[in-house]
């Protein structure tokens, strides 16, 4: 598998950084390294992952739209197009992705 890494960027910020573990049908999983930048963002990931623990659909769908709503974008480190529309969940040091 190619060691592919994306760098988690919020305008010039950047919030973490995603290295590519497996590949689970539609969902790209992967170690996550966080930043300074990462405390801004941390909050948001907690909410949705609290509503989707709790079966919380509405307040999941919610916190989901907060996180797109802060622009955030993959930009891969070898190159390449950078993703903007996808779903993200960070849960310590794991994320995954899907666009």
């Amino acid at each position: 598998m190619e060691n592919q890494v994306w760098q988690l960027r919020r305008g010039h910020e950047v919030v973490g950084v995603l290295t590519l573990e497996a590949v689970d049908m539609f969902w790209t999983d992967c170690r996550f390294e966080p930043s300074t930048d990462w405390l801004a963002v941390k909050p948001f990931m907690d909410a949705s992952q609290a509503a989707w623990e709790r079966k919380d659909e509405d307040a999941a769908i919610e916190a989901d739209e907060a996180i797109y709503a802060l622009g955030l974008e993959l930009v891969p480190e070898s190159g390449g197009d950078v993703i903007r529309d996808f779903l993200l969940r960070i849960n310590g040091d794991t994320a995954r992705f899907r666009y």
